[in-house]
């Protein structure tokens, strides 16, 4: 039986995503790209471990690249990181269609407003995809009770250029986890690992739930 992607080769290999066999050549050069892969795949689980024995480094053209982060930042506000992190896997958890590219471009696109919220101006622009937006209001929301309310969730006081730095932190973190592959959700994977009750919490809970 031929690979039903290529129309060549033989099919060898099961692909959950498809439901049937395709061949190793096209699992490995669709997968995350045109191919949907679920998260307990044993080739993409395989590959996966074969990526993260290679280290990676940041793009030239990274946005924020310029940016020094402190190395006291995430020492200072660890209850703020794991918040931002939480949110995120709470957030695929309702919407299980969210990709890397999609956690990046909202955490690019965050980081930009409180960047240009630390000079005293008011400026959003959130990416335009829903998905992308989503999670972005998702995560707005949050940092913006956590300000307002930082007793609720045992945070001291908080400012904006910390936050900023935050995310920055977090994107850079987010590039370095994931693969680049357009459908990748590893770094969602290792926020998911950290923070596995998620998955499991109602969407009308309080924003700021912290592990």
């Amino acid at each position: 039986m031929s690979c039903p992607i290529c129309q060549k080769r033989k099919a060898g290999r099961f692909c959950p995503a498809k439901a049937e066999k395709i061949c190793p050549v096209c699992c490995g050069t669709e997968r995350e790209v045109t191919i949907d892969c679920p998260a307990d795949c044993a080739y993409l689980l395989s590959a996966h471990r074969y990526e993260e024995q290679h280290s990676r480094s940041l793009p030239a053209n990274t946005p924020f690249l310029d940016v020094r982060l402190s190395s006291e930042i995430v020492h200072r506000h660890p209850q703020l990181l794991s918040g931002v992190a939480f949110t995120i896997a709470k957030f695929f958890a309702a919407q299980p269609a969210t990709t890397d590219p999609d956690v990046l471009a909202a955490l690019q696109g965050l980081a930009q407003s409180y960047k240009t919220l630390t000079a005293g101006i008011v400026y959003e622009q959130p990416p335009a995809p829903a998905l992308q937006h989503g999670l972005y209001d998702s995560l707005a929301a949050f940092l913006s009770e956590a300000k307002q309310q930082p007793e609720k969730a045992s945070l001291g006081s908080i400012k904006d250029g910390d936050i900023f730095q935050l995310l920055v932190f977090v994107f850079r973190m987010g590039l370095l986890r994931t693969n680049g592959r357009p459908r990748s959700r590893q770094f969602i994977e290792f926020l998911r690992g950290q923070f596995p009750g998620a998955q499991e919490l109602k969407r009308e809970e309080s924003r700021i739930i912290l592990p």
